[in-house]
């Protein structure tokens, strides 16, 4: 936990490839916040007129850019004067949401794409700050207030923000957002992925409102060295933080503890307490705990739960677990498009509970906050994952920067969860030096920041010994990890499901291992022959099949089947069957439960 600290204040500014960004604040969930939502102004951009001059100098770099810069949202002064836009003129899209599902002449866009947002505000403080505040924007993302640069976020699935105290008007302000989901190689994820780029605002945008010297950051959290001690630290923001009292107050459990920052605004704690409820699956116990300065307070709703590893086992509590999961794309199962809001992480956590679900696996990247919340509620375990997905620009040290930085504003986004108990680093990487490289420092980043959880990645399988007969994870960066996870696609890309019945595992590593992935593909309705591919049977007899391999391999200690939910894939062509869909969900995207489902729900009874 001290060097959670260190790592907190070594990034209270993000930055890489020259931009940055204001320091993520903590909680936003929790605060005070007035909503920027409904419908925004947009305009189409795929050449990037409205961002650079003929020259192709970008109009925000200059001392006085041209009014045909879209971020000034500028009117003609005269009918003689020539401008070639008008955001007002323009149709609307849906905040949050994606473009490719609102708009079908942009079903399969990719590039750039310009949002204007008007509003009026009236601060409910007299002396504060105010920050403008993303849930996401995919992908790269250039933010304007009045017409002057706040700054710019890369990453598609996790929070940022920026202040605009001194720019926010009472009357005709106007938010300018420049959104550019273009798939890069030297991107993370990188330009091959196996879902749907969807482009946008793709999760709420608010203002938040706190006192001028305010809770900035915190992390709270069980000691993973004893679980009667309660320890993190609190960070403060402003111009006079230094020696400012905070109190943490922990009603339930009793605890009122008066803390004093140091000379940067920060303070660290450990609070011994012998009658604490452990946060579990059956039992999933969350604590209201207060944050207090001078002049604000801050709550959230904490669990406090330890989670290690023994040998082979995981263990919540220091009692083994068994993980029956489910991996989980983030798409709504409500409406078409991206995946946003509570009603959408209710209803698919709601079903891999009906599947008889303690954990969910959430691909292949940070998905919405409402998931973690909801499933701190339910008592679900959770996998959270960066988008270091399959061929990365190892190489690349502006690569390497993004990816922490996303993993960074994940972890501080959530690190007060305790439902998310593994950080995986990454998704079938090939194994190569550069790559182990790269992850080995990615993993060293998260255990500094985070020490209380555990590191996993989906790994792939090998012959072992050279036997196709045999199977085992042979790759350096198992080492690295926690738990050793492993994605295997026996009887669907290899062979057919009897195959599963000649496969044996040799799992030589002594740690506890995860089948983050296997599965095959189903067409709901589609009935025949088990031997018939893309058949709801077929997929039921490699579900029973593998389960039946899976019992045979030694240390498993979980699974989380490719998916719960068929989801959108450029990749999947297949006329009338696929049609633009991946179909290894066990539900289909209108929310029919394929036979599949009924085998594993089974499985998970008998666990």
């Amino acid at each position: 936990m001290k060097n959670s600290l260190i790592i907190s204040l070594a990034f209270m500014v993000l930055s890489f490839s020259g931009f940055s960004q204001t320091e993520l604040i903590t909680n936003v969930y929790n605060r005070s916040t007035t909503s920027l939502n409904g419908s925004w102004k947009y305009i189409v951009d795929p050449y990037e007129n409205g961002y650079y001059n003929y020259r192709y100098e970008p109009f925000d770099q200059q001392e006085t850019p041209w009014a045909s810069a879209f971020f000034l949202n500028s009117k003609p002064n005269s009918p003689s004067e020539l401008l070639e836009y008008d955001f007002d003129g323009m149709g609307d899209l849906k905040v949050p949401g994606d473009w490719n599902s609102q708009k079908q002449e942009l079903f399969y866009y990719e590039g750039s794409l310009w949002y204007k947002k008007s509003f009026d505000f009236t601060p409910s403080r007299e002396e504060g700050r105010v920050f403008v505040y993303f849930e996401a924007s995919n992908y790269k993302t250039e933010v304007y207030l009045n017409g002057r640069k706040l700054g710019t976020h890369i990453g598609g699935f996790t929070p940022f923000n920026f202040e605009i105290t001194d720019i926010v008007k009472a009357r005709d302000n106007f938010l300018v957002v420049k959104v550019d989901n273009k798939r890069l190689k030297e991107g993370v994820p990188t330009l091959n992925t196996d879902w749907w780029n969807y482009g946008g605002l793709t999760r709420d945008v608010k203002l938040v409102e706190t006192a001028s010297n305010f809770i900035q950051d915190y992390f709270i959290q069980l000691s993973p060295e004893n679980d009667k001690k309660i320890q993190g630290y609190i960070t403060l923001n402003g111009n006079n933080v230094s020696h400012e009292k905070v109190q943490v107050s922990i009603p339930g459990l009793g605890i009122k503890k008066d803390l004093i920052t140091d000379d940067n605004g920060s303070t660290s704690f450990e609070i011994t307490a012998d009658n604490i409820n452990y946060w579990s699956i059956e039992n999933p116990v969350l604590y209201e705990v207060s944050i207090r300065v001078k002049e604000e307070e801050v709550t959230d709703q904490i669990g406090f739960r330890t989670i290690r590893t023994k040998g082979t086992q995981i263990l919540l509590n220091d009692r083994p677990v068994y993980l029956k999961g489910i991996s989980i794309h983030e798409e709504s199962p409500l409406r078409d498009g991206r995946g946003y809001s509570k009603e959408d992480a209710e209803q698919l956590l709601q079903w891999a509970q009906e599947l008889g679900c303690n954990y969910v696996r959430l691909a292949h990247y940070p998905h919405n906050e409402h998931m973690v919340r909801l499933a701190d509620k339910k008592g679900i375990l959770v996998w959270e994952e960066n988008p270091v997905y399959w061929t990365i620009s190892w190489d690349n040290q502006d690569t390497y920067q993004n990816a922490e930085n996303q993993l960074s504003e994940l972890i501080d986004r959530d690190k007060n969860r305790a439902s998310v108990i593994i950080w995986s680093m990454a998704n079938e990487t090939p194994n190569v030096p550069a790559r182990n490289e790269f992850l080995n420092k990615l993993t060293e980043f998260a255990k500094a920041k985070d020490d209380t959880r555990l590191i996993s990645a989906a790994l792939e399988q090998k012959d072992y010994q050279g036997n196709p007969s045999i199977r085992t994870i042979d790759d350096p960066f198992a080492e690295m990890v926690d738990v050793l996870s492993f994605n295997q696609y026996i009887g669907w890309y290899d062979g057919l499901p009897e195959k599963c019945e000649r496969i044996t595992w040799v799992i030589e590593q002594d740690k506890p291992v995860l089948v983050s992935e296997f599965g095959a593909g189903a067409k709901q309705g589609l009935n025949g022959d088990k031997n018939s591919r893309w058949t709801e049977e077929f997929q039921e007899d490699l579900y029973i099949k593998t389960l039946e391999l899976i019992g045979k391999v030694e240390k498993v200690q979980g699974i989380s089947p490719w998916i719960l939910v068929d989801f959108r894939s450029p990749r999947r062509v297949l006329p009338k069957i696929q049609d633009g869909w991946n179909r290894k969900g066990l539900i289909s995207d209108d929310g029919q439960k394929k036979k599949a489902f009924f085998i594993l729900q089974e499985f998970y009874e008998n666990q």
